[in-house]
């Protein structure tokens, strides 16, 4: 190994570094999505994710409930579960937690998970327990998947159109509310209470799935090598841009977003300034959504069939950047990159 590289530090190499560098240990054909496939009996595939959460860095008792802290976890793994096309299991729960934390606290942390998973007929089925310094709980989530509806991150093609499946920007809003209470003054309670909701209960879109496979099946009755799922995608919940530009990495291609399709809370209209509103949607994240690329009149069908918040907000090119557009002029083109969102071991 290179000395001057193995002296570095992970803050030095980032979130991003440093999973470039872990993925040299790992078969290169199951890693790089929201999940791990694995191929078990025939007709049906393993799914397996794995999310940790630490007290202070995902979650904190200034604006999350134990019980909301229990949701959340739950729902950021089905959440990765839906973005491979897969339907939920089990869990599987790792804690981590110091000496002199009241039992009722964890307690109301499972109360909390089996609120979320209870939706979708998910039972927790073992994990470990251990003492920290710190409150850490990880969860591995385990799915299963039909192998010809896996969606993937690098199945997007020049000319796909990009769906989101909701409104985004309202889980980071509710968190700056919870955070700075001063900021809701120009907010009803009901306008309120629906941001913070959507940041302490997201809701992971297993929903989306049967949705998708009705509209699919018109095109693809019968899913096989030579008509392969028409449809790339991941979840948003480290924010808009950062899905669109992952799936563009994954799939060696670039995108082009209209920003004023981009979808974001009604409330947002009267409360932020329009660019504020653009950034919070763009790289809040933790709004859980999805984000597919598939051909345009699939596209259309899906959103027409989801309604209200669902849209198409831009579509796949050639080449590797991501831009934002307005089409109206009134703003030059503006490339995204993963540096303006959230990444871990930022400096």
């Amino acid at each position: 190994m290179n000395s001057e590289l193995s002296s570095q530090q992970v803050k030095e190499i980032g979130e991003q570094g440093l999973l470039e560098r872990l993925q040299r240990f790992c078969p290169p054909e199951i890693i790089g999505d929201d999940a791990a496939v694995l191929e078990t009996a025939p007709g049906q595939s393993l799914v397996v994710t794995t999310d940790v959460l630490v007290d202070g860095v995902h979650f904190s008792n200034l604006t999350t409930s134990p019980e909301d802290a229990g949701w959340r976890a739950a729902a950021a793994n089905l959440s990765d579960l839906a973005a491979m096309g897969a339907s939920p299991l089990g869990i599987t729960v790792g804690l981590g937690l110091p000496s002199e934390l009241r039992v009722s606290w964890v307690e109301r942390l499972y109360q909390g998970m089996t609120e979320c998973l209870q939706k979708y007929n998910t039972p927790i089925v073992g994990g470990d327990v251990v003492r920290s310094p710190v409150t850490t709980l990880a969860i591995t989530a385990f799915g299963q998947v039909n192998p010809s509806q896996i969606i993937r991150r690098s199945a997007a093609v020049i000319g796909n159109a990009i769906v989101v499946t909701g409104v985004h920007g309202a889980s980071h809003a509710g968190l700056e509310l919870l955070l700075h209470p001063e900021l809701a003054q120009d907010l009803n309670d009901v306008e309120k209470t629906a941001l913070i909701h959507a940041h302490q209960r997201p809701q992971p879109r297993l929903d989306i799935l049967p949705i998708l496979w009705k509209i699919l099946a018109f095109q693809c009755p019968m899913p096989h090598a030579h008509c392969p799922m028409p449809i790339a995608g991941m979840d948003s919940s480290d924010g808009l841009a950062d899905a669109i530009i992952q799936i563009c990495r994954a799939s060696c291609v670039g995108a082009v977003l209209e920003r004023r399709q981009i979808p974001v809370p009604k409330t947002f209209n009267h409360w932020l300034p329009p660019e504020q509103a653009l950034k919070y949607a763009l790289y809040g994240g933790e709004d859980f959504e999805l984000v597919l690329c598939l051909p345009q009149e699939l596209a259309s069908a899906l959103v027409q069939h989801l309604g209200e918040g669902a849209a198409i907000v831009g579509k796949i090119t050639a080449g590797s950047r991501v831009l934002l557009h307005d089409e109206q002029k009134k703003f030059p083109d503006q490339v995204l990159n993963l540096s303006q969102g959230y990444q871990h071991f930022r400096q």
